[in-house]
């Protein structure tokens, strides 16, 4: 009240104070008006005498004026005096029936906790039922197919919360209740019809299988429950095909038992499966090192292919001449036997060294290229080497520039490193076996040269040995 009696004497006098600046406001242009009609000084110290007469009988009159309100301006203090005793008076009596109210409180909330004494604790643990059972539906794809479940429980949460109102018999068996069907639907295989929003955002009313409380599918493919919008969408990255396989064959088992695929924990393995790289991606990782490494891989490939198609028919038809008496010259051994044909009255060594030029001849045709692929197998490991610094080098960088408080800022260059030393591998340990396996086979046909070889020097060697007699004992008899 103090502080409204303040306030008014405060208006009060600041509306006098506004009358006399007005007054002396309107006197001053009124000089100032004289000022500018005067001619010459003369005029002007007329005219500012004149002024001051007049000032003075504006001030007497606003004097009278102000001795006549006198009386209003007291008779208005007054009355603010009086309004103040009365809110003086009222706060007393409001702070009064303030203390008492807080006693009487006090009594009825002591009172209540003794009238309710176990119920109490019965209240608290269905608060924290409730509470903990709507948790539980805000990721239960059991809400999919029942929604509307929260609703209730929010509002239960909320009234158990509140002092002044109690569960009601059938609030407590509709909690029962939708523990009780929350159970028994987690172990039912279910199939309802909604809407499903797909991947690429269209949505459209489809089948959707219910597995339990575990996961959602549909049309082969995975789905999850949003509680926020009530909605069920498509998985924007699904798990890999031998997952995918099994929704399938659940879908299709006609209630038979089948395989599948669940998710226990409710969605996290999940959501780790659909995160991991496939191989594309994976490959993806390794950069242009380990695009590299995968052409040259390819090269590889294809000329350890042409060797191997070209051995595997050059050894046919060496298999094919060992079997012949007649030398053809579509294969290595036939080529080499017809130097024999060609040459029959060579000697022994001159024939030798013939064959021997003949086979040294065929063995680049048999062993051509392979040098490659020994080289592939080498070098695939070292540009594996090099991805692997290149990664370990922007894993620095970043260390450097951001620190080592985010690890997915370094897990770009580790990737780049990692699979790159990978995919050096995967190239070099399939080409050391190929490279072995060509070479061996060549090596084959190369020794069955030598060997064929070998015999027809020897064949040629025993006829002449047994030549030699046969003309020394017709040298005999002529000599005879």
């Amino acid at each position: 009240m103090m502080t409204i009696f303040s306030n008014v004497i405060k208006s009060v006098v600041t509306k006098a104070l506004s009358v006399s600046a007005l007054s002396l406001t309107l006197a001053s242009l009124t000089t100032v008006s004289y000022a500018q009609e005067a001619l010459s000084l003369d005029d002007l110290l007329n005219q500012l005498e004149q002024g001051k007469i007049t000032q003075t009988k504006q001030n007497k009159a606003r004097e009278t004026e102000f001795k006549a309100k006198v009386n209003q301006q007291q008779n208005l203090l007054n009355d603010m005096g009086y309004q103040r005793d009365n809110a003086l008076v009222l706060s007393v009596q409001l702070e009064q029936n303030f203390a008492d109210n807080e006693i009487n409180l006090a009594n009825k909330a002591e009172a209540l906790d003794k009238r309710l004494g176990e119920l109490k604790e019965l209240f608290g643990v269905l608060q924290q039922v409730s509470g903990d059972t709507r948790s539980k539906f805000q990721t239960s794809v059991i809400s999919a197919q029942i929604p509307g479940r929260g609703k209730f429980l929010d509002e239960f949460a909320q009234s158990m919360g509140s002092s002044s109102k109690l569960a009601s018999i059938s609030e407590i068996e509709r909690l029962w209740f939708e523990l009780q069907r929350e159970m028994t639907q987690s172990g039912k295989v279910a199939k309802f019809n909604r809407e499903v929003v797909l991947a690429n955002g269209d949505r459209k009313i489809a089948e959707v299988t219910r597995v339990g409380g575990f996961n959602l599918i549909s049309d082969g493919k995975y789905l999850e429950y949003i509680d926020e919008t009530g909605t069920v969408a498509e998985l924007i990255r699904q798990p890999s095909s031998r997952y995918l396989a099994t929704t399938s064959d659940l879908v299709n088992s006609g209630g038979n038992t089948t395989a599948f695929a669940l998710d226990p924990t409710g969605g996290s393995i999940l959501s780790l499966l659909v995160q991991a790289p496939d191989l594309k991606e994976r490959v993806d990782q390794g950069g242009p090192v380990g695009y590299i490494i995968l052409a040259i891989g390819f090269v590889g490939l294809l000329i350890a292919l042409e060797r191997l198609i070209s051995l595997v028919f050059i050894g046919a038809k060496v298999g094919r001449q060992l079997k012949s008496t007649i030398a053809s010259s579509d294969n290595p051994l036939g080529r080499v036997m017809q130097v024999k044909d060609n040459n029959p009255n060579l000697d022994t060594e001159t024939l030798e060294l013939k064959l021997s030029e003949s086979i040294l001849r065929e063995v680049p045709k048999l062993s051509k290229r392979l040098t490659l692929i020994k080289i592939i197998s080498v070098v695939a490991p070292l540009i594996g080497l090099l991805g692997t610094v290149t990664g370990m080098i922007n894993t620095f960088q970043a260390i450097t520039l951001f620190g080592t408080g985010d690890p997915k800022l370094m897990a770009g260059g580790i990737s780049q490193a990692l699979v790159t030393t990978v995919l050096g591998l995967v190239v070099a340990i399939p080409m050391v076996f190929i490279f072995a396996y060509l070479n061996g086979r060549s090596r084959n046909i190369v020794n069955i040269l030598q060997q064929e070889s070998t015999g027809l020097i020897a064949e040629r060697a025993e006829r002449t040995e047994s030549a030699e007699p046969v003309e020394s004992s017709q040298l005999a008899g002529q000599g005879a």
